[in-house]
């Protein structure tokens, strides 16, 4: 059974883009992206804006990521899987990433959230985003430590004034 994804978050002022792969049965459940209770995203992320993301209802934690000037989207539209596991998705349908040109003008840096979304790199860095494939924040990268996972995901942050935008070449 062919399985939809979630709708980006993002905003004209966003710099930063986060790619996971494909959400989970209870992301996809709750509307929600990174609902597993499991998952280390909405922490890490937490601890890399110093904002108390996890004490947040989901409006209000999206609200502060687009202020920060992040996005969140995934690599597959839509895939069929069984269970939760990257290693499941089977006919997957990327993502059109050329919409980004006209809706994040000011997109620099791109980050994936784990191997099976970085497979995605040649697509992002061809327009001229600085890419980083970042350890998964999900429950099954259990060979990684939570401190581990966000010494990596510090590279989440950017400075606008340093890059240029990445995609007005697109």
């Amino acid at each position: 059974m062919l399985l939809y994804g979630l709708p980006p978050v993002f905003d004209e002022k966003a710099h930063v883009l986060i790619l996971g792969s494909f959400p989970s049965p209870a992301s996809l459940a709750a509307g929600q992206y990174y609902a597993h209770r499991q998952n280390q995203f909405w922490r890490i992320l937490a601890a890399v804006l110093d904002l108390p993301l996890n004490s947040m209802d989901y409006l209000a934690k999206l609200a502060a990521v687009k202020a920060a000037g992040i996005a969140i989207w995934d690599v597959y539209a839509a895939c069929e899987r069984a269970g939760s596991l990257d290693a499941a998705i089977r006919n997957g349908q990327p993502n059109d990433f050329t919409l980004l040109q006209k809706s994040a003008p000011e997109l620099r840096r791109v980050c994936f959230n784990g191997r099976t979304a970085g497979k995605f790199v040649p697509q992002l860095s061809a327009p001229g985003c600085e890419t980083i494939v970042l350890p998964s924040t999900s429950p099954a990268n259990a060979t990684w430590s939570f401190e581990r996972k966000l010494a990596a995901w510090r590279q989440v942050q950017v400075s606008r004034a340093l890059s240029l935008p990445c995609l007005a070449s697109w």
